[in-house]
């Protein structure tokens, strides 16, 4: 007679006897494994933002490149304004301005008229705010004590010429741009943009716009992971739907690899007996099957076809997108040159309960309401609409957590994973 085993009711328990792979292993394990897989290009600045820096970029010259003032209002010679009481200097004629240097040299004990920006000419060393002077356009009084260089600013106090001052890695931002400008650079080498494929396959899916057959669904997975890898600043490349045909996978792959630096598909990454695109990559000797202790989500295929890196996301979409952040994201990342991407997670007050079991990490939909943060009110995996409604995810640590009201857990953002 057979044997079944004892009834646990729970399809994400761990079976006895299977490797299962910690969450922290399974991003270490990544981590290790990624390399750049894009070639190099050198960009002017204004088309530099959201690129990845190829190389250190170092700075022309210094920032500031000469010892200037910070406001409007009468330059000198600090040290004869350092006691108190009441100073009176005399006037030279001219004055300093922004890109209208003053090419003389200030005597001791004589004053300047100086305007924000301009360089310090010799002489002076300090600059008095014009708010605290009394002129009658000869001389000029105000009260002492001033410190010796107060109001300006010295000479590459930012940046020293030479210096690195963005490193290779660095996705770069509209600020990095006006970092990048101020110390006279124009250009950059920055890594091409990654190319992302995503495929779905199924005979179960079909188009939004089709008329589906009885026993088949839309394909959410699509829209959802190519919309995801735009908000990347990768470039999306929709390789659409393959059928469980072999042949026509292998053909969906072909195209591909042709097309993209790294190809993300969806169903058929586990081991069942219409798991072909596990099989396929099986095939090519370079398939690893990782089934990693996480909820929702667990198995990841991971394979190359034809040089290019594949990831075998779950068909289920919630588990699609969850593997995509917490997985896909940082490798990925990590493809198109830049650093490991760690996304930012803040400790706020729990608005639910729950007993949590050992085992595995898990991801809980969640959105910050009045009283802290809200979990989906159902866990299924199944239920697309909890990742509209969510905003980000409760992360649940691998232990055992009885969780109720006020305590603090962790809440990821899914701006976080940008």
């Amino acid at each position: 007679m057979l044997k079944p085993p004892p009834l646990r009711n729970d399809c994400f328990a761990l079976p006895a006897g299977v490797d299962w792979a910690p969450v922290d292993q399974a991003l270490a394990n990544l981590r290790d494994r990624m390399v750049p897989v894009v070639d190099q290009e050198e960009v002017t600045l204004s088309a530099g933002v959201g690129r990845v820096l190829a190389q250190d970029v170092t700075a022309s010259r210094s920032s500031p490149p000469y010892a200037n003032t910070a406001v409007d209002g009468y330059g000198f010679a600090g040290a004869i304004a350092h006691e108190s009481g009441v100073v009176t200097l005399p006037l030279v004629s001219g004055r300093a301005a922004a890109g209208e240097p003053f090419a003389e040299t200030v005597p001791y004990g004589s004053a300047l008229r100086i305007l924000t920006g301009a360089i310090l000419p010799k002489g002076v060393d300090t600059v008095v705010l014009q708010e605290d002077v009394t002129t009658d356009g000869q001389q000029i009084a105000f009260h002492g004590p001033l410190k010796q260089g107060a109001n300006t600013r010295k000479a590459g106090e930012d940046i020293v010429a030479e210096t690195t001052v963005l490193t290779k890695g660095r996705r770069l931002t509209a600020a990095d741009m006006a970092l990048l400008a101020s110390v006279g650079v124009d250009k950059v080498c920055v890594y091409k943009t990654l190319r992302v494929g995503v495929l779905s396959t199924g005979d179960e899916l079909c188009e939004p716009q089709d008329s589906p057959r009885k026993g088949q669904i839309y394909d959410a997975n699509r829209p959802m992971l190519l919309a995801l890898i735009a908000q990347f600043g990768f470039v999306p490349v929709d390789l659409g739907i393959a059928q469980d045909d072999r042949d026509q996978l292998k053909a969906a792959l072909d195209q591909a690899s042709e097309q993209c630096d790294v190809i993300l598909t969806s169903g058929g990454a586990s081991a069942g007996d219409e798991d072909h695109m596990s099989a396929i990559l099986r095939d090519t000797g370079s398939m690893a099957l990782w089934r990693i202790a996480v909820k929702p989500g667990r198995p990841l295929a991971l394979g190359v076809w034809k040089g290019v890196p594949v990831f075998g996301l779950p068909g289920n979409p919630v588990a699609a997108m969850t593997c995509t952040l917490i997985f896909a994201r940082p490798a990925m990342a990590v493809l198109a040159g830049a650093d490991w991407h760690q996304p930012q997670g803040y400790l706020v007050p729990a608005d639910f309960n729950k007993n949590k079991k050992s085992g595995r990490r898990e991801f809980l939909r969640a959105r910050i309401g009045a009283k802290g943060v809200q979990v989906f009110k159902s866990e299924g995996s199944g239920r697309v609409s909890g990742l509209s409604w969510a905003t980000g995810f409760v992360e649940l640590s691998d232990e055992a957590q009885a969780i109720t009201q006020g305590d603090l857990v962790r809440y990821i953002p899914f701006t976080s994973f940008d």
